[in-house]
């Protein structure tokens, strides 16, 4: 059996229709698979569609503030990626002239582009002859032809390459790896469907009752448990806000002011903080409610938090230096974390933004 040979079949009857596919248009290629490092297809057309009506070429991407990119970028995580695809979009304007750089090396260049983005904008937009691995193309070779190689590791990744290049139709480049990305979500997925699969007769991992052992080299990421309390203070209808600046979860999106401490607190505990207490002073304040979602789980944390509505009488010094002093029906225009979003939809559920 010959595997791009039979590959290539499959693809052509079984492929996807996606939007940044046709045109060849690099800056769609480009926001796609940014889109898509960590977030599936069925969920990531929407994100795409909202992307490209916001920020149509890479010229609106590069004009754009930080603040608007990581609004329309809302709810899809990583935030890293969209700041570096905000300062990238503004070094193809400024220093190539709006115009994507043709081979994967200059792409590499560009901040947030890594080796399998560049090869996949190469391949797709400029028909460049190269292979684009990402974790659907491990999965599958190493599956078919039984590679027990980590990709993760520096000799896994090489025997990867030279066996994908070796396999790669030069003239069909772009079919072949847009074959293994389809291939790998539909059919040879972590918990793939062998029955329906056209390369089962020949496949390493499945005579050999391997399948779920391949690719090797699987790494359980620690997660650390994290608590959260936000104060959402009102104060003549408005609240107060701030943006994350440290290299953090959620860095550039905005947050009520947040007390995280080492386990859970009680509102006793959290009055007793020494943050609450620079935050709040001498004020009077009045605790209208509380709210406590359930754990929000991230690839490397889970956040327990809870959000307390405050009523407050005076703006403590705390407030006027450290927040922005908004309308509460502003809150809304800002980019905020899926938690924070999750409790302003609690709030609107009941008419108590």
């Amino acid at each position: 059996m010959d595997f791009t040979e039979t590959l290539l079949a499959w693809y052509m009857e079984h492929r996807r229709e996606l939007p940044w596919q046709s045109g060849k248009n690099p800056y769609y290629i480009w926001v796609s698979e940014i889109i898509l490092q960590q977030t599936r297809v069925s969920q990531g057309l929407e994100y795409y569609h909202r992307f490209i009506a916001s920020f149509p070429t890479v010229q609106d991407l590069a004009r754009a503030k930080e603040d608007e990119v990581l609004k329309v970028w809302q709810g899809l995580g990583y935030y890293s990626r969209a700041r570096n695809m905000h300062r990238t979009a503004q070094t193809v304007a400024d220093s190539y002239g709006g115009v994507f750089p043709r081979e994967v090396d200059q792409l590499k260049k560009l901040r947030g582009i890594g080796p399998y983005t560049a090869a996949a904008v190469a391949s797709f937009a400029f028909n460049r002859p190269v292979a684009a691995l990402d974790g659907n193309g491990y999965r599958i070779l190493a599956r078919f032809f039984g590679l027990d190689l980590s990709p993760n590791s520096a000799t896994g990744k090489r025997e990867f390459a030279e066996l994908a290049e070796n396999l790669l139709p030069p003239d069909y480049s772009a079919r072949f790896n847009q074959a293994l990305m389809d291939f790998g979500s539909l059919v040879c997925m972590p918990r793939p469907d062998c029955v329906q699969c056209p390369l089962q007769e020949a496949c390493m991992a499945y005579n050999t009752n391997t399948v779920f052992l391949l690719p090797a080299g699987k790494t359980k990421t620690s997660i650390r448990d994290r608590y959260f309390n936000y104060l959402d203070l009102e104060w003549n209808g408005k609240t107060f806000i701030g943006q994350r600046k440290e290299k953090d979860i959620w860095q550039g999106l905005y947050e009520f002011p947040l007390i995280e401490t080492s386990g859970r607190a009680d509102m006793e505990q959290l009055i007793a903080h020494r943050r609450f207490k620079e935050i709040i002073q001498d004020n009077s304040f009045v605790l209208l409610k509380t709210w406590e979602p359930e754990i929000h789980k991230l690839s490397h944390r889970n956040i327990s938090a809870v959000f307390f509505r405050i009523k407050i009488q005076n703006i403590s010094a705390s407030l006027q230096n450290d927040y922005l002093c908004i309308q509460r029906e502003a809150l809304t225009e800002y980019a905020v974390s899926r938690l924070t979003e999750k409790y302003l939809n609690f709030l609107h559920i009941f008419a108590d933004l």
